[in-house]
């Protein structure tokens, strides 16, 4: 699995890619844009899509897929108090109007970091009139009240990525549970019925097709209304390798079905992110309610 297909490019950053970058720099703000090395940073930072990294750019899970720093075994790890304001300040400087935030995992937190979320949601909207906001949440390790923390915060859009099929979890994400990632999405939906909820699937990974459409079931049994779907490509040569490399007719065929089963939108693509062109497919998702 060495030779990447035809679909995959990466655009050169030109100077308002730069610009942007600086920008987000200099506020002393992460970006998971940057920090998991997505292949799509050039394009959206040219259009100054971001998205945030809160509590930091240390995760303390272990995820076989992931380029974000992990934590070593006994460390500190800081929480910084004034990196709300910091994004809240950089979005406005950036003119954004849909805001997406999430974290790495910080199990070392009593609250999982969901009173953070929660100010990060309070200061962008004191800043920012009329703005969308989209969190992407870690499982909290279950804690409800935690969770209810970040809902009651009243973001627009409630994400939590699943990530993939139920039986790769030991391989690629041993410090996880399939059973709690749905039960956070169902959860956030029974706190507040009408909160749009979302999760994500990356594919290519060694799963099968019936496991991807069993996890689109339960996704929907856990009322989650948006799904994403996209080409797994590792960080490096020292994450999980690929495994296959999925084609566009497959990723249409899971739209199709996904859109069958009653997702509000799905976006099935090889280059689509848990947070790729979230404020299209939220859009898109408006539309076709009204």
């Amino acid at each position: 699995m060495n030779r990447l297909p035809s679909w995959f490019r990466q655009e050169l950053p030109d100077e308002i890619t730069l610009q942007n970058q600086r920008l987000l720099r200099q506020a002393g703000v992460n970006t998971v844009c940057v920090e998991a090395k997505c292949p799509n940073l050039s394009g959206c930072f040219q259009d100054s899509r971001v998205t945030f990294l809160i509590l930091g750019d240390i995760c303390t899970r272990g995820c076989k897929f992931c380029a974000v720093k992990k934590s070593q075994a006994k460390s500190r790890l800081f929480l910084d108090g004034n990196e709300p304001l910091r994004v809240a300040e950089a979005i406005k400087k950036l003119g954004i109007r849909y805001a997406v935030i999430t974290s790495v995992t910080r199990d070392d937190l009593i609250d999982g970091g969901a009173q953070v979320f929660s100010e990060t949601i309070r200061l962008i909207r004191q800043l920012n009139s009329g703005i969308k906001v989209e969190v992407l949440v870690p499982d909290f390790k279950g804690d409800s009240d935690a969770l209810k923390t970040v809902v009651g915060a009243r973001p627009d859009c409630f994400a939590h990525n699943l990530e993939t099929v139920k039986s790769l979890y030991p391989k690629i994400r041993p410090m996880a549970d399939y059973s709690l990632s749905l039960r956070i999405l169902k959860e956030a939906k029974q706190t507040n019925p009408g909160l749009i909820t979302k999760s994500s699937l990356m594919l290519g990974l060694g799963e099968e097709e019936a496991e991807v459409i069993g996890a689109m079931h339960d996704l929907r049994e856990s009322s989650c209304d948006l799904l994403t779907l996209g080409q797994y490509l590792a960080p490096s040569g020292a994450h999980y390798p690929v495994q296959e490399f999925i084609s566009v007719g497959q990723f249409r065929s899971y739209r199709k079905i996904g859109m069958s089963l009653g997702f509000k939108n799905v976006f099935s693509a090889p280059l689509v992110r848990s947070s790729y062109q979230a404020e299209e497919i939220f859009k898109e998702m408006k539309i076709c309610m009204t």
